[in-house]
Formats: C-alpha cells, sequence, structure tokens
C-alpha cells in the first residue's frame, strides 16, 4: 500500500464529547424509517389535516409537498410513511421517483409493498370468499393459508367464486386472475411479474388465463384502481401513494411529462374515495406544472412549502442528534457552542442536508484535534 495513505479501521474516540459516536450521517441522506423530524410546524400541521381527513372520512385528498434541494422532501415523505406503515386498516406506499410515466409510479408502489405483502393480500381475499363458501371461518390471510397448507379447505373450492367476485369489484377479470394466482406456487411468481408491470410472455400470461397485457399507463391506472377497490372491499380504510422527486418529470419530454400528469390526474378522478396522494417536488418545478397544467395541479387541491431551518430550529435538531450517542445524562448542545450553530446557520443558509454533513465533518475534526468545544472559531480554521 502506498504510504501516502493511512488507512485505518480504528474507531473515532469521542469520549471527550461523552459521545459514544459520531450521530451526525456522514452521507446525509434519509433514513428508511426517520425517528427525527424537527421544525416545519406549518408543513406538520397540514401534512396531518390531509391524511387525518383521508382516516375520518375515506374520501380521496392529496397534496404536494415543496422545497429546495436538502431541505428535507424526502425526509418528510419517509418520516410520514413511518407513521402510517403499521395501521393494520391502510396500505402505504412509497416511490422513489415518478421514472418515465405512471407504469413505473405503478411498478415502484407494488415493489415497495413487495411480494409477501400482496400475497398475504390475495390469502386475505380468499379468506372472505371461504367464510361465505364453506364452513371454516379464517379471520385473516394467515388464517387462510393454513387452512389450505392443512388440506382443511381446497382451493378448487374456492377460487372459481374468488375470481368471480373480484372481477366483479375490480371490473378488471385479468388483475383478478393474476392476484388469485399469488397463492399458486407454480404460478405465483408468474402473477407477481405481471401485477408489478415487469411483463411476462405469453406463455405465462396463458398458463394463468391473462389475456392482456400490463405495459403502459392506462393499464397501470386500471390495475392500481382495481387494487384500491380490491383494498377497500376487505375493509381497509385508504391506500397512500408518497412520490418522491416528482421534479423529474421536467426531464421528460413534454408529450410524455402531459401522458403522465394525465394519468394521475385519471387515478385521481376514477378514485374520489380511500386515496391521497402525496408528492415531493423541487418548487420550480411545481411552479411550471400549474402554471401549464392545470387540470392537473387543481385536483391536488393544496401546497405546503418546507423552510429553512431557523435558528431555534437548528438547536432542536443538532440535540436530538446528539442525544442518539449521549453516554451521560447530559443534553444541550455541547461541544457545539452556541457561536458555533450560528456560523453552522449561516453556512449552510438552513438547508437541513449541509447541515448535518458539516455538523458530521466538524465532530470528527474536533476529535482528531483534541479540541473539547466547537467554536465559530474552530469552523473558520476547519471549513
Amino acid at each position: 500500500m502506498s504510504e501516502a495513505f493511512d488507512i485505518s479501521d480504528q474507531a473515532q474516540d469521542y469520549n471527550r464529547f461523552g459521545l459514544d459516536g459520531n450521530p451526525f450521517p456522514y452521507s446525509p441522506v434519509p433514513a428508511e424509517n426517520p425517528e427525527t423530524y424537527c421544525g416545519q410546524e406549518h408543513a406538520t400541521t397540514t401534512i396531518s389535516s390531509t391524511v387525518s381527513k383521508t382516516l375520518s372520512t375515506g374520501k380521496s385528498k392529496h397534496l404536494v409537498i415543496t422545497g429546495k434541494y436538502g431541505n428535507g422532501k424526502s425526509h418528510t415523505l419517509k418520516y410520514t410513511r413511518s407513521l402510517l406503515r403499521d395501521r393494520d386498516d391502510i396500505i402505504v406506499g412509497y416511490v422513489a421517483q415518478p421514472g418515465e410515466g405512471f407504469v413505473d409510479i405503478y411498478h415502484e408502489f407494488m415493489y415497495d409493498l413487495g411480494f409477501a405483502e400482496v400475497q398475504n393480500i390475495a390469502y386475505e381475499f380468499l379468506a372472505s370468499v371461504a367464510r361465505d363458501v364453506t364452513e371454516t371461518n379464517p379471520v385473516s390471510g394467515s388464517a387462510m393459508r393454513s387452512l389450505i397448507d392443512e388440506g382443511d379447505v381446497l382451493l378448487s373450492e374456492i377460487v372459481p367464486e374468488a375470481i368471480k367476485r373480484l372481477s366483479d369489484i375490480t371490473r378488471f377479470a385479468d388483475f383478478a386472475r393474476a392476484i388469485i394466482h399469488m397463492v399458486y406456487e407454480d404460478t405465483n411468481l408468474y402473477a407477481w411479474q405481471w401485477l408489478t408491470a415487469e411483463g411476462i410472455r405469453y406463455e405465462q400470461r396463458k398458463e394463468m388465463e391473462i389475456h392482456t397485457a400490463l405495459d403502459d399507463d392506462t393499464m397501470g391506472v386500471r390495475a392500481f384502481t382495481a387494487f384500491k377497490n380490491m383494498l377497500l372491499e376487505l375493509g381497509y380504510t385508504a391506500v397512500f401513494v408518497f412520490i418522491d422527486e416528482f421534479e423529474s418529470i421536467a426531464r421528460l419530454s413534454s408529450k410524455d411529462e402531459q401522458a403522465t400528469l394525465n394519468s394521475i390526474r385519471h387515478l385521481m378522478d376514477q378514485n374520489s374515495e380511500g386515496l391521497c396522494l402525496l408528492f415531493g417536488c423541487a418548487p420550480e418545478v411545481w411552479q411550471d406544472v400549474m402554471s401549464e397544467y392545470h387540470a392537473f395541479s387543481e385536483r391536488i387541491g393544496q401546497e405546503v412549502a418546507l423552510r429553512p431551518l431557523t435558528n431555534e430550529h437548528l438547536y432542536e435538531l443538532v440535540e436530538e442528534y446528539l442525544n442518539r450517542e449521549r453516554a451521560t445524562e447530559e443534553s444541550g448542545i455541547h461541544p457545539f457552542t452556541a457561536d458555533g450553530l450560528d456560523m453552522i446557520l449561516q453556512r449552510s443558509q438552513g438547508n437541513i442536508r449541509q447541515v448535518l454533513s458539516v455538523c458530521s465533518r466538524l465532530l470528527d475534526a474536533a476529535a482528531q484535534a483534541q479540541r473539547s468545544e466547537i467554536t465559530a472559531e474552530f469552523i473558520e480554521e476547519s471549513i
């Protein structure tokens, strides 16, 4: 190894700060399940109202969250998802970016739910049918699966009726057959590929008696609506879809951008109940959407803008992160000093991503320099 490098796996010692480790991320990207959310009271109020209205009334309601890069749009969406995903009466899906059209949004939504979740929903539907056409009383998808595995209920007893009922509910017979085939060992992977719009061969579709391909935006809207209607029939309150980086639609051609927005508009028009869409979008792109695509933007209803951190929010954020690695009962912003945080706020202009990145670097620099405090003077020397 070259002597120019000094590579070591020795851990940095943060004991002088009363910390077990550096609590700030080296790469400040949103965690999958964030535990901390600071500031943005106006945004949390609006998001809470939107989500609560959907939960309490069952009526669809949508919201766009705007903010400059690094101000926390992804973090806000993922934090909201973390608050909702443990509820048994809703389905929550996160879409990292809208892709090339609505069929990509649908694909990402289904993948975020995952094979096991969709398969369990298929068993739930079979359970609802089994309660009516057999003498058994399965109360959940797992109970239905056990009855089938143990031979207490034969698939041949309930599948024809299940496909008929699900076709009536969804008005999409191919979707109904794909959902039911999620419980067959020899075809569930084909069914999953069809349901996620990955595309399967004609022979594989023929084996499941599926006649159409799920490969464009129109079919994506139809499949999503069918899925949501099935969930409402099973007693779910609503489906939540969080679409991040919505500004990437600006990279599409004008024709594709309009087609994507039209497809989402059709989705909203076809689902006046049980659907909540939350978008994360850069403000300049959202302004363009509002000025050029009225038919779409008017259906969103509300926008809330994330703001840069204030001095008070910065103190709260830094304290919450430090408390994660506190080795003592101490609290507060130590080893950062007040003038140090003031300078960080000034340099970062309140951008959360930059704040976390700078704090991480400064804590390491202070540890290596054996400093006990991170002052404005030290920051001036270090960055």
